[in-house]
């Protein structure tokens, strides 16, 4: 927001946040709140960086009456007009990641674990296709609700299936609980874990103890070296201080969003009410990620990084 308005906010004028609890949990239906907000004119956009459960039913009532950027990877397929997901998909971030992970580790058999909702479901029909192609057996699949007070028994599924890598597709503390109970069962001796959706906060809260042979692939770490990260640092912390939140890549899609926005609006004007993701709009934006360059688009590079202790680090682009 400070970058905006320092130079023209977007099309003449100020930008100013409003921010709205968009979590599942959350104690006010979301949709309620967007739309009454829309129709009194209190919001001209929305930057969304939440779960794609969210935006399936926040799509359902912005109905193209203002611009809806959404920011974080997600499960790709996203085509309803005036929505712009900017994320990468499962094809752009899981599939090389497990090619990846095969070629080193080279596993007879892997399970798949994640909430019950959209994204998991979807990234692993992708992973499953991604495993048939590599001629890999799937031991276990597995989907639990949000918010699991105990995660012994879904551990000990795992450690009985006989899989030798786990792909965790669970969000937030989910995550956090599901790794600090694998750690302490000393797991990662025979099972490595590959995570699309692991940053810095939620590597924080799993504990130094837990995290070996943890592996997570993202098109943004706060401790990659290139040049555009090296400049997001520089404002970033320059404007925060020393002592500002760990960089994330769920941060850093919230940054990218608005940027994305002015430039969307910028260069494109009103075009957005009548296209979509799919449309493919070569949207000049900064960001903090370092991007391949193609004629039409431009698509976020995406890095694999081993769990050092609370750190990441071997970052490797695919």
């Amino acid at each position: 927001m400070a970058e905006l308005n320092k130079a023209d906010g977007i099309e003449g004028r100020k930008v100013q946040l409003i921010m709205i609890d968009a979590a599942v949990e959350a104690a006010e239906p979301i949709e309620e709140i967007v739309n009454d907000l829309i129709d009194l004119g209190a919001i001209d956009a929305i930057v969304g960086m939440h779960l794609s459960a969210i935006r399936q039913r926040l799509s359902k009532v912005v109905c193209q009456r203002i611009p809806y950027i959404y920011t974080p990877l997600y499960e790709g397929g996203e085509t309803t007009a005036g929505l712009f997901a900017i994320g990468e998909t499962p094809k752009e971030q899981l599939g090389p990641a497990m090619m990846f992970m095969q070629k080193r580790f080279k596993p007879r058999k892997w399970a798949l674990i994640g909430n019950d909702y959209v994204w998991p479901r979807s990234s692993h029909d992708y992973a499953k296709s991604c495993l048939k192609q590599m001629n890999v057996d799937l031991a276990m699949e597995c989907y639990v609700p949000f918010g699991l007070s105990n995660m012994s028994g879904l551990v000990s599924k795992l450690e009985a299936s006989g899989a030798d890598a786990v792909l965790v597709s669970l969000v937030g503390q989910d995550a956090v609980m599901f790794n600090r109970t694998f750690g302490r069962r000393g797991l990662h001796k025979n099972i490595v874990r590959l995570s699309t959706a692991l940053e810095e906060n939620g590597l924080m809260a799993c504990g130094r103890g837990n995290l070996e042979r943890l592996f997570s692939v993202s098109s943004y770490f706060g401790s990659i070296s290139n040049d555009e990260n090296a400049a997001f640092k520089e404002r970033y912390y320059g404007m925060h201080g020393d002592t500002a939140p760990a960089l994330n890549a769920l941060g850093q899609s919230t940054y990218e969003g608005l940027h994305y926005l002015a430039g969307l609006i910028g260069q494109f004007g009103d075009v957005w009410q009548h296209k979509s993701t799919r449309d493919q709009l070569p949207v000049s934006y900064a960001s903090g990620r370092n991007f391949t360059h193609s004629p039409a688009l431009r698509r976020p590079s995406v890095y694999m990084a081993r769990a050092d202790g609370v750190q990441f680090c071997d970052f490797k682009l695919l």
